[in-house]
């Protein structure tokens, strides 16, 4: 049976997972010689509220904890749409957000309205959630292999550093005070972890899961907690909007890389690096003069007939790049249950068919009315794309649909001409 968090334990959390109006960045790495460059930063949350604890996916895509609807859910952003959809529907709260190893899946702490918190997986096909380790208040962590979480624990008013074997369900103690950044060494077999045992100087260990070996890599800055590593031997780190670096063997103290006040970022709160080393993902507090530039550059609320009017890029665009950039906007929208987003997509005289030729609703009032309702009353609602195929002007999408607690199996056509979808045929 699931135990719930105390009241100290809840205040806590509250304390570890409570930002300010924080946003999601990336930038390019560069680095030649012993100088690393950072540019071409772009903000990929746009969004206000939490946006924080940002992971890469994959080549393509960025996990990212983010404020929906009042709660805290895990987003998806495509980095090649410039798109953002949601991998979760629970009434609870998702943070952390990270890819298992070797699965399809996704990881993230989550904490529900009656105050438990736990590590959940969540399908990547259908956003199921599977509870992970039992009977642990998990507030950070990291996967060391698919079967094996380095994470740290909230016990009675500190973080104790924990592994826990998901196979044969143990759980080790390993160190006690630690912080909440966790990371794979790059090739090695350990994880990195901060230390705050020593109060006057932090440091940063390595950590084997297999063996509970621990030895000090290097010191923390004064009060700094976030690391992560650009390559085997390179940590990067922060404080407020400065980025240091550190090369081990090499340098002996921590050293400036860039300052990232031109970007409108004030502190930064956390930072990774992709695999490949040439991308770095920053999550950090705003300044107010950048909320309202996102303010301004942000889309206005204006209504669909002039929104229909005023086409994008995207939209006036008829190679299959366009094409196919307009059914994932849409696909995110129904994934959003954002009906006027989702409606913008579609010509006035759409027509919707199910195979081969039986027309099931014709006019864009007529669909309006039709998925206003669906979205209103399908609360779990989720659509996964299978398998994509682009040819010219339209799309077939394989898609597995979540409704109502049952998994659907469809195929839809999607049509687009001069930027809108003129024709949507299912087969079912």
């Amino acid at each position: 049976m699931k135990t719930q968090i105390s009241s100290l334990f809840l205040l806590i959390t509250f304390q570890l997972f409570s930002q300010a109006n924080t946003e999601v960045f990336m930038f390019d790495v560069e680095v030649k010689s012993s100088t690393i460059t950072i540019k071409n930063g772009k903000n990929l949350s746009n969004n206000e509220g939490y946006d924080n604890q940002p992971s890469f996916l994959n080549d393509r895509y960025i996990l990212f904890a983010s404020t929906r609807n009042g709660q805290t859910d895990i987003a998806k952003y495509d980095t090649r749409y410039d798109s953002k959809s949601w991998l979760n529907f629970t009434e609870g709260g998702e943070y952390t957000p990270l890819i298992i190893p070797n699965r399809n899946d996704i990881s993230a702490v989550r904490l529900d309205k009656d105050g438990t918190q736990r590590l959940y997986s969540y399908n990547g096909s259908n956003g199921d959630s599977t509870e992970l380790i039992k009977d642990l208040v998990v507030a950070y962590y990291t996967w060391f292999d698919e079967h094996t979480v380095v994470s740290a624990v909230i016990e009675d008013d500190q973080l104790n550093l924990f592994v826990s074997n998901l196979q044969d369900g143990t759980n080790r103690k390993y160190e006690t005070n630690v912080g909440r950044s966790f990371h794979r060494i790059p090739g090695s077999n350990l994880v990195s972890f901060i230390s705050k045992e020593n109060k006057n100087q932090w440091q940063i260990k390595s950590l084997n899961p297999l063996t509970g070996d621990t030895k000090v890599i290097a010191n923390t800055m004064e009060g700094v907690e976030d690391i992560c590593w650009l390559d085997n031997k390179t940590l990067l780190t922060s404080k407020d909007n400065v980025l240091y670096k550190l090369r081990l063997q090499r340098d002996n103290n921590w050293k400036k890389v860039a300052d990232l006040e031109s970007e409108g970022i004030t502190k930064i709160t956390r930072l990774i690096v992709n695999t490949e080393g040439n991308k770095l993902l920053i999550a950090g507090d705003i300044s107010p003069q950048q909320e309202d530039i996102e303010t301004t550059e942000a889309p206005n609320d204006t209504s669909e007939e002039d929104s229909d009017n005023s086409n994008t890029d995207s939209e006036s665009s008829t190679d299959e790049t366009g094409v196919e950039a307009i059914i994932q906007r849409n696909l995110d929208a129904y994934n959003a249950r954002d009906i006027d987003a989702f409606m913008k997509d579609y010509a006035d005289d759409v027509k919707l068919y199910q195979y081969p030729n039986t027309l099931q609703t014709e006019g864009k009032e007529a669909m309006r009315k039709s998925y206003s309702d669906w979205f209103s009353r399908v609360k779990d609602l989720r659509a996964f794309v299978k398998k994509r195929i682009v040819f010219g002007n339209k799309v077939i999408d394989e898609e597995q649909v979540t409704a109502n607690g049952q998994i659907l199996n469809a195929v839809a056509i999607y049509e687009v001409e001069n930027g809108k979808i003129i024709k949507v045929t299912f087969m079912q």
